[in-house]
């Protein structure tokens, strides 16, 4: 009987494929968003009291019914530790840790914890394919991602140095340190271009046009690296779909041959 109970909790808990394992992801669906509106609502200012309890009622039940699902998982597990670490299962303990911690705190930290309730977002991504597929593209392209992030720190830097050295003495209240010239690189660099700072030397315009020309790599580059991952992955998500079923036929048996019939009849 309990093996049967496990099995049952199981498939309803890590399932989808079944009616009582899509009713459970639908129902935590539904759960998450009302969660994340009722967060975004509590910051609406001249809230009523009543609104304020109900709020607070609704946030207590919404942290009773995630703990339960985190209690749960862990339950069914088949590695429990290797659960816990994980990358859901650190979400799904952030998505209830602050209500734990904010009990018995004084306003002013309960404020900062608030703001860790905004992990329940990412809980989405255990009922999404394509959320899923995103995240196997980011670590089939990690290496060129994280040399690409590498060279941009890189670039970042020579960018400040360099618009320091041409506007240092021209602007000294916008430029007067290559730390106050990182905020120029960055917004240079990602084709933003705030317009809060600029140059007005010569040298400091020729200068940000070739930033400017590097940065249009900048910002192409990552998206055109994510872009062929996700291809890929795509690709192998389909042929992982469609492996189990490509199941060779077996080969076709030859028939006896039949005797040759004596002479004479």
């Amino acid at each position: 009987m309990t093996s049967l109970k496990d099995t049952f909790l199981k498939g309803v808990v890590e399932r989808s494929d079944t009616a009582s394992g899509l009713a459970f992801d639908l129902f935590l669906k539904v759960l998450i968003v009302l969660s994340l509106i009722a967060f975004a609502v509590t910051t609406i200012p001249d809230l009523s009291d009543s609104w304020h309890q109900g709020l607070r009622y609704f946030e207590i039940v919404t942290v009773v019914i995630f703990t339960i699902e985190y209690l749960l998982r862990i339950g069914v597990a088949d590695k429990k530790l290797a659960f816990m670490t994980s990358f859901f299962g650190i979400i799904d303990l952030l998505a209830v840790l602050p209500f734990y911690l904010a009990i018995g705190l004084d306003l002013r930290s309960i404020r900062a914890f608030r703001l860790m309730r905004l992990f329940r977002i990412f809980k989405l991504a255990r009922y999404s394919k394509a959320i899923q597929r995103f995240q196997d593209a980011f670590l089939i392209a990690r290496e060129e991602l994280i040399l690409f992030l590498l060279v941009t720190v890189i670039l970042l830097f020579l960018a400040s140095v360099g618009i320091w050295f041409f506007e240092c003495e021209a602007q000294p209240e916008k430029f007067s340190t290559v730390f106050d010239s990182l905020w120029w690189a960055v917004a240079t660099l990602t084709t933003v271009g705030y317009g809060d700072s600029y140059p007005i030397t010569a040298g400091g315009r020729v200068f940000t046009f070739l930033v400017l020309l590097v940065g249009l790599g900048v910002v192409s580059v990552p998206a055109g690296l994510v872009a062929s991952a996700l291809s890929r992955a795509r690709e192998m998500e389909i042929k992982n779909v469609a492996a189990p079923s490509a199941q060779p036929e077996p080969a076709a048996q030859p028939e006896p041959e039949r005797p040759d019939s004596p002479p004479g009849d």
